[in-house]
């Protein structure tokens, strides 16, 4: 059993309509839990189907930000998943959905996991 999660990245997902609301929220997660807040991404990235922006914090803080943000995402969907080092395990095995479960392009993870 593996047990070596050295963090966790929050992706907030949001569109033109809510994209003032999900910076409001990254901020304020930010700023209460002294995390990090990646770029608010006003196109798909990565694997991530919608806009969005990233938290990412340590082990010892995931049992007061995932509540705080199940509590204030206010509609918005919100996927969390560990950070191992082995992408694809960790966007497909290993997350977390508040909201809206949608597919995520895996296959950038397949193709970097066969090379």
């Amino acid at each position: 059993m593996q047990n070596d999660v050295l963090g966790y990245h929050a992706h907030v997902y949001f569109d033109a309509e809510t994209v003032g609301q999900a910076r409001a929220l990254c901020e304020a997660a930010r700023d209460r839990f002294d995390i990090s807040m990646g770029r608010i991404h006003e196109r798909e990235v990565g694997p991530h189907p919608m806009w969005s922006c990233q938290l990412a914090f340590g082990p010892e803080k995931f049992g007061t930000v995932m509540p705080w943000l199940a509590m204030n995402r206010n509609g918005l969907t919100v996927f969390t998943h560990l950070d191992t080092g082995d992408d694809l395990a960790d966007h497909r095995d290993h997350g977390i959905w508040m909201g809206a479960l949608l597919p995520l392009k895996l296959e950038m993870f397949q193709t970097e996991a066969s090379a």
